[in-house]
């Protein structure tokens, strides 16, 4: 470990790498244990590097971005945790191009949009993530997807190499992508928009606003969509319909609003979290015949 935090410190500024860090203050759950080492990127040379090391010094590597789809275990993470966020997140606008890093919020690449009277991406404005983890997901909402408006992506393999993407190389699908499926690292994706009304976009972006606020909690920490949608099911129904409505264990809580969201609803633990979840699956599985995946990622050690 002292080994790797001298190679650390010569990658990037020793600002930039917090020792025994609690991840609950870097994810939308709000829980979460130490990790290790957490280092704030700058660039892509930085993770270059840091990849490099970590597979030298035989250290585990996860990438996240702001933690809105994460959940970290009580006991943390052994190992180092890559945040690509506030220090990585440029938004150019070309005619009807965005070019963008990994880091930026939706919400903010939605202002932008309207800024420059570019529609298209109205369905995004409310999620919160990144555009990396959107990519990586093929992120959506409100009839639109990412695939929709991504031309291409740049992204890192795990062993260093640069690969510019097209939209159809990505495979994006419900929620999957070559992404996923090889372990690459979004560093930056171009966005194709379309020129509108500044009028009409911010209409979108209002309704979509209003829908969120009317359906889902937003008044609690949650990781969003907590399950997968099962083919020709919607988890959220499976689970109402199952009378899980409200339904607890611990601080975590079946959102009453929307089924479909574990929330965070009393000073939750983890543990609390992946325990109503793994029951919920199980009583949804014996009414329905359906088994319910996480949507939601699972790091670190559980109690």
């Amino acid at each position: 470990m002292e080994r790797f935090l001298d190679r650390l410190e010569q990658i990037v500024d020793r600002e930039q790498i917090l020792l025994n860090e609690p991840m609950k203050k870097h994810t939308t759950f709000k829980v979460g244990g130490p990790a290790d080492i957490f280092v704030q990127l700058s660039n892509a040379d930085e993770l270059r590097e840091i990849l490099s090391s970590a597979k030298e010094y035989d250290m585990p590597v996860y990438i996240i971005g702001n933690g809105s789809n994460l959940l970290v275990g009580d006991l943390g993470y052994r190992g180092l945790i890559v945040q690509i966020y506030k220090n990585m997140n440029e938004i150019q606008v070309d005619g009807n191009q965005m070019k963008i890093q990994a880091g930026a919020l939706l919400s903010a690449i939605a202002k932008k949009a309207l800024e420059y009277s570019l529609g298209g991406f109205e369905f995004a404005s409310g999620i919160p993530g990144t555009l990396g983890g959107a990519v990586a997901m093929n992120a959506g909402a409100y009839g639109g997807e990412m695939k929709h408006v991504i031309q291409k992506a740049t992204v890192l393999t795990r062993d260093g190499e640069l690969k510019e993407l097209t939209v159809d190389e990505l495979q994006l699908g419900y929620r999957k992508s070559i992404i996923i499926d090889k372990d690459y690292i979004v560093l930056e994706a171009v966005l194709e928009l379309f020129p509108a009304e500044k009028a009409s976009i911010q209409e979108k972006m209002k309704e979509c606003a209003q829908a969120r606020k009317s359906k889902q909690p937003l008044e609690y920490p949650s990781a969003g969509s907590t399950f997968k949608r099962p083919v020709g099911y919607f988890a959220g129904k499976l689970i109402d319909d199952a009378g899980l409505r409200g339904f607890s264990y611990g601080g975590a809580q079946v959102s009453e609003k929307h089924c479909g969201f574990v929330i965070n609803k009393d000073h939750a633990t983890a543990k609390d979290i992946v325990t109503l979840m793994k029951e919920v699956n199980r009583i949804v599985t014996k009414k329905f015949g359906v088994s319910l995946e996480p949507e939601v990622k699972m790091i670190g050690e559980f109690e």
